[in-house]
């Protein structure tokens, strides 16, 4: 895509990669670039930097900061404090594993930032996988064991049950996705790139890093089923029609460098304390020998002072290594490394529409299996061995629950129902909706077989009168998180997601479909002989029979907006 003049959002602007994608793009004369990075700091100096790097840039360089996982109102607190909080813990549960509503959409931090920056590109730097990952389910998930084996009080049982669901990065991940996806389709972006990773710097289950005694460790794969999975949700994303261009670069080497330099060394933000031990002060394991796996002991004060200093490469969002650590990790064999320079260079090939070779979606796209002749072929051969069996066995098969949502049983019922009460397209199309309801309701009155179907796989049925129902033991909808109080709203809710409609209101619908497919093949020129369209046979006479199946099939592509992208 074209980058002059536009605006180009990056998140994790500020970190390694990011900085050098913002280096990459300035020259093709943006005209804003917006970094986003977590710290208002970070932000600050890596802008102070690009200002420095490009004093003639006629670009406007913008800044934008806060955790992008998060609600507007929390985005400036850390994890530690949003875990150490009732009401903020409840927060992060509830906008993570409650379906998703448009007042969740609208103070999310991530969705707030797209909707008000309206970016034409957003290249995503964060490291998404590693910032879920290493939140530590297996963590959080045995200090649940512990206090259900130990039977401490409800409260104290109830804030470490929150944390734990807090932890939960997978539904974390699919809702990160949603609002993202959300976002860039509401404002029009035109591309998105994500800078992922593999989790293990291109090694494989046999890396000698770690993160406990474990190798590899469930932490360090977790940060790789995570990265495994935010691609695979891209590559969905990226079928799916009317959506931004979708592309991933995932580096799988280590990454380096930021800079070289002598000082203090920093972990997770802090100074590296120094300590001593002196020989005489040493443990002895024969008369205390918890001290020997004891992770904590009291500082002794030998002398020691200040804080660790050496010299140390800058790798990043990776952290600093030892020049020992850094010869050790890009040994030939080992992780080896890439530059953020040559990932930022691929970024704007594929910006540019140049194919850089390292676009996993393209890649994912290429190596899928998508449908095939044969099978098309042989649907025809399938479809006609059931209905057979249907005519031997005098039953209908239209629906068991079991393909999902509960809208698509919904829709095939009611499509056979109208089938078997006027037939044809046409005589659905012309007829009065009050009487279509009416006739419906005696037909399934009359036939139980037919009706138990419907109530046996959770499928109620909402009678015409709009306030009475015909149920069975279970009900597929309303779901099992919802709030099931009875409303003329939530009626018309569930009718829609997964309840059969007798209603006169939903026969008019369904004449408006009938009438939208007889118009689309009457858009048709009859001389047209080309393979320019593909609407089925069936629905180009309105004397022809309802072909249920394609009808359900039709209203999921033109009124779901549900299209397969590609084939």
């Amino acid at each position: 895509m074209e980058v002059k003049n536009k605006t180009v959002l990056v998140l994790g602007g500020a970190g390694l990669v990011g900085t050098a994608v913002c280096r990459e793009l300035l020259p093709l004369n943006p005209g804003k670039l917006i970094i986003s990075s977590l710290a208002a700091h970070e932000v600050t100096e890596t802008m102070i930097l690009l200002k420095r790097n490009f004093p003639d840039t006629a670009t406007e360089i913008a800044g934008i900061h806060g955790n992008l996982f998060v609600r507007s109102e929390l985005k400036d607190a850390g994890r530690q404090e949003l875990l150490n909080d009732a009401e903020h813990r409840r927060a992060i549960i509830d906008d993570t594993l409650l379906p998703l509503t448009g007042e969740i959409l609208g103070r999310s931090f991530l969705y707030q930032v797209l909707t008000e920056q309206k970016p034409d590109l957003v290249v995503d730097c964060v490291n998404t996988a590693t910032a879920l990952a290493y939140q530590d389910i297996f963590r959080s998930a045995s200090e649940v064991l512990e206090h259900l084996d130990k039977g401490h009080g409800i409260e104290t049982f109830r804030e470490t049950l929150e944390r734990h669901l807090c932890t939960l990065y997978t539904p974390q991940l699919i809702r990160h996705i949603q609002i993202l996806y959300e976002g860039l389709v509401k404002v029009g972006v035109g591309a998105y790139v994500k800078i992922g990773t593999s989790g293990t710097g291109g090694m494989g289950l046999n890396i000698p890093y770690t993160h406990s005694e474990e190798k590899p460790s469930r932490i360090l794969l977790s940060k790789s089923a995570m990265a495994g999975a935010h691609t695979l949700l891209l590559f969905l994303m990226a079928r799916t029609p009317n959506g931004p261009v979708v592309k991933e670069i995932k580096p799988a080497a280590a990454i380096a460098w930021k800079g070289i330099k002598y000082g203090e060394v920093i972990k997770r933000g802090k100074p590296i304390r120094l300590h001593d031990c002196p020989f005489d002060q040493a443990v002895d394991l024969a008369s205390d020998p918890d001290m020997g796996a004891s992770r904590s002991y009291p500082e002794v004060d030998a002398g020691a002072e200040g804080n660790l200093k050496s010299v140390y490469i800058d790798t990043g969002e990776n952290g600093i290594f030892s020049r020992a650590e850094f010869e050790v990790v890009t040994t030939l064999g080992q992780m080896e490394f890439v530059t953020p320079e040559e990932i930022a260079r691929n970024v704007r090939f594929e910006v540019a529409g140049i194919n850089s070779g390292h676009d996993v979606i393209n890649a994912l796209d290429t190596a899928s299996m998508d449908p095939t002749y044969r099978a098309g072929v042989l649907r025809a051969t399938a479809l006609r061995r059931l209905e057979a069996l249907e005519q031997e066995h005098q039953v209908a098969s239209v629906a068991f629950e079991m393909l999902g949502p509960p809208r698509l049983s919904k829709l095939l019922f009611e499509s056979d129902l109208l089938r078997r009460i006027r037939v044809t397209i046409g005589a659905v199309a012309e007829d009065d909706a009050d009487k279509l309801a009416l006739d419906a309701a005696n037909y399934l009155r009359d036939h139980k077989d037919f009706r138990s179907q419907m109530l046996s796989i959770g499928i109620p049925v909402l009678l015409p009168d709009g306030t009475s129902l015909l149920r069975g033991p279970r009900m597929v909808i309303p779901t099992v998180w919802e709030d099931k109080a009875v409303t003329p709203d939530s009626i018309d809710r569930w009718s829609h997601e997964g309840w059969i409609d007798l209603r006169s209101s939903n026969m008019k619908k369904w004449q408006e479909r009938f009438q939208g497919v007889l118009a689309e093949a009457g858009a048709i020129d009859t001389d047209d002989s080309s393979s320019r369209h593909d609407l089925p046979e069936e629905f180009r006479s309105p004397d022809n029979e309802i072909p249920i199946g394609k009808m359900v099939g039709w209203l999921f592509i033109r009124e779901e907006h549900g299209l397969r992208m590609k084939a």
